[in-house]
């Protein structure tokens, strides 16, 4: 019986130890004002970019994580003349790996065309 009892507790353990969780957070804002019918939606922009705390240390800060990203959504998408960003979101997503915490930014936005 002692012996059921060390494996229970042993595998209670090991599962703690390798589970996680996330949580996902966002918000939206714009760029451009889209109040009369004179663009045409062009493409779907997103840029992302990813940090590791161990033990609450390490990483970019909220803000700078979304510059980043940002910086990665206009180079993977360069603006045109004419064109803005139009419904940009930012998302977080923490994972929590027992020490260890993932932050992902996500960084999204319609590129729109004005005519």
């Amino acid at each position: 019986m002692k012996r059921i009892i060390t494996l229970t507790t042993f595998f209670a353990i090991v599962a703690v130890m390798f589970s996680s969780c996330a949580m996902h957070t966002g918000i939206g804002m714009s760029n451009a004002s889209l109040s009369q019918n004179n663009f045409k939606m062009v493409k779907y922009a997103t840029g992302d970019v990813k940090t590791t705390k161990i033990f609450g240390l390490g990483g970019l800060g909220k803000q700078a994580m979304v510059a980043e990203a940002k910086q990665e959504l206009l180079a993977n998408y360069p603006l045109q003349d004419g064109q803005a960003l139009a419904n940009m979101t930012v998302d977080f997503k923490n994972s929590f790996f027992f020490i260890v915490i993932v932050t992902k930014c996500t960084v999204t936005a319609d590129v729109v065309q004005f005519e």
